[in-house]
């Protein structure tokens, strides 16, 4: 098993900035992948980026390339997420993730662990 917390999130300006974070406890080891998601009232959960707990690799969906960043302290078992020029398309539940390696990061059909949720709202 396998527990994720999240923080952070809240309201903002568009141009603004927000960093979202995840700590994952338990059976840490299994874990592989880790990943953003977002969803909107009435649409499907998107994925945002990702990260591998081994090696130096993430990935972006388009929408957040240049402007969100994401990071694993793998010391404290802690992902971030950093959203920078944020628009009021940002807006939308975000969620955490976690999952072993193979497939499509940026899927989540294939995460096994989800965090609680947090709401980002970007206001024009």
């Amino acid at each position: 098993q396998i527990q994720l917390v999240q923080d952070g999130g809240g309201s903002v300006q568009a141009g603004g900035s927000l960093t979202l974070s995840c700590v994952a406890s338990g059976y840490i080891s299994s874990i592989g992948v880790m990943g953003w998601f977002r969803q909107v009232p009435g649409k499907g959960r998107e994925g945002v980026a990702a990260i591998s707990t081994g090696v130096a690799e993430s990935e972006y969906a388009d929408s957040a390339k240049g402007r969100f960043t994401i990071s694993l302290n793998s010391a404290k078992n802690i992902l971030s997420l950093q959203m920078n020029n944020l628009k009021p398309e940002d807006t939308a539940f975000y969620y955490c993730a976690s999952r072993r390696y193979g497939g499509n990061w940026l899927a989540p059909s294939a995460y096994n662990y989800w965090g609680q949720g947090t709401q980002v709202t970007v206001s024009s």
